[in-house]
């Protein structure tokens, strides 16, 4: 192979998956925190396991994965705990008791780690805190005969003496977490997803919401100390929540939000990657950017292009939705005026200007009108005025129903003044759902507090 891919397989390569696979598992499993409306927990989480990564190397000396497990698995299931005895014992809120639990755990963790760098240990601050991806590289062999070999793989010793191979550790283990969270994210779906929509639901049938929670902390804090190097512990919180939240945005549907948080978890850290690593040089810079933050970056601008352009929660939905209904409202209330105007003889119409002076507002009237217009309610007469068609005059009908309904229900059912329901039937005129228009139900013939005939 030519220097560039070789290049590119020993330094870029290792780092990437290590910087997805961390972004992967912590985005799939910040699905749940999002879900319990919980999102302070990866916070509180990812600060209180540093004090247990550092403890267990001040113990152990070894910066192996299974001793960091321990510390940190340890250190989150004392955080939850922690956590439940200030709610409980302590009478405050769960947000506030997160707060305090995480701050003086991370202080501690703070303390230990200066300890740490002030006996000379192999530990770095900044690579805990904030990761080092770059520093993870692999030594292929440099033939592509010899690529896909077990002992390439497992790393061997070349004739001349030089170390070959061997994928790196941090990257193993960040593949073996995230396959173990997959594992457990399906085989315990359901058991998670109750625990998180209806904690009572689930114990009521037998499963247990604190052991369910505490096995994701574990989870959560296993996927923390494995990324410290990738992407930092304070970071990860970011990966943790984001793309979860990002997802959540986009569907209401559990399987397609964790399917979705997988995919924008991946493409933060592929994209941070590319734009840390290589997007400087693009641009004429010298150097490079920190790939932990740029992903992390890239998380937080996928988060915003959500809030703006997501399908059904977006800024830009709502608003449509919004404009549709403020549309609607006005059509309404436009023809039901017009349909009074004939019931009380004036069969020619109504003009702009009494329609605008009924109404909030010329804007109001203006919309109304042309909305009327286009979906054939009502039609130009001579002189400027408003008529309405067959199609508009039976629409109407509905509305002015609903609105004396609703006021004969709020006099006859509530004990509502007859003089006071107007505006309130006014507003629920307008309800309907998914089957038409919501009124109360009266026989034909009646009429309402007003001595008026509803149709």
């Amino acid at each position: 192979m030519n220097e560039s891919t070789y290049t590119f397989i020993a330094v870029d390569l290792p780092a990437m998956l290590a910087l997805t696979l961390a972004c992967l598992t912590c985005g799939l499993l910040g699905n749940y925190l999002v879900l319990r409306r919980e999102s302070l927990m990866g916070d509180a989480i990812a600060h209180s396991v540093l004090p247990g990564i550092v403890l267990a190397f001040l113990l152990t000396g070894s910066r192996d994965a299974f001793p960091m497990f321990l510390g940190a698995a340890g250190a989150g299931v004392v955080a939850v705990i922690l956590i439940d005895a200030l709610c409980r014992y302590g009478r405050v809120e769960r947000s506030a008791a997160m707060g305090v639990v995480f701050c003086v755990l991370f202080a501690a963790g703070v303390l230990l780690l200066r300890l740490a760098s002030a006996e000379n240990v192999d530990l770095d601050a900044d690579c805990v805190l904030y990761g080092q991806p770059e520093t993870i590289i692999w030594y292929p062999p440099a033939e592509w005969s010899q690529f896909f070999t077990w002992a390439t793989l497992v790393g061997y010793v070349s004739p001349e003496g030089h170390a070959v191979g061997g994928v790196p550790s941090q990257v193993v283990a960040l593949a073996c977490t995230l396959l173990v969270t997959v594992i457990c994210l399906r085989l315990f779906h359901k058991e998670l997803a109750l625990a998180a929509f209806d904690p009572g639901l689930a114990g009521s049938l037998g499963f247990s919401p604190v052991w369910i929670t505490r096995g994701l902390m574990v989870l959560i804090a296993a996927a923390t100390v494995v990324s410290f190097e990738a992407i930092g512990s304070i970071l990860v919180i970011a990966m943790l929540i984001c793309p979860g939240a990002t997802a959540r945005l986009c569907t209401d549907k559990l399987k397609h939000q964790i399917r979705l948080s997988g995919a924008f978890a991946a493409a933060s850290g592929l994209i941070g990657y590319i734009v840390g690593a290589f997007g400087p040089g693009w641009l004429g810079f010298e150097g490079s950017l920190i790939v932990s933050g740029s992903a992390t970056v890239i998380a937080g601008l996928l988060l915003v292009a959500a809030m703006i352009a997501a399908p059904g929660q977006g800024l830009i939905s709502v608003r449509r939705r919004r404009t549709a209904l403020e549309r609607r409202i006005a059509r309404e209330d436009v023809i039901a005026m017009v349909y009074r105007a004939e019931e009380l003889g004036q069969n020619q119409g109504l003009s702009f200007e009494t329609i605008r002076r009924s109404l909030a507002s010329a804007r109001a009237a203006r919309l109304g009108i042309s909305a009327a217009r286009r979906s054939g309610h009502v039609v130009n007469a001579p002189a400027g005025v408003i008529r309405l068609t067959d199609k508009g005059r039976e629409e109407a009908r509905t509305i002015v129903r609903s609105h004396r309904l609703w006021e004969l229900f709020l006099v006859r059912e509530l004990g509502i003044r007859p003089d006071h329901v107007h505006p309130t039937a006014e507003r629920l005129e307008h309800l309907r759902d998914a089957s038409g228009r919501i009124m109360p139900q009266r026989e034909h013939g009646e009429l309402d507090p007003h001595d008026r005939q509803i149709p």
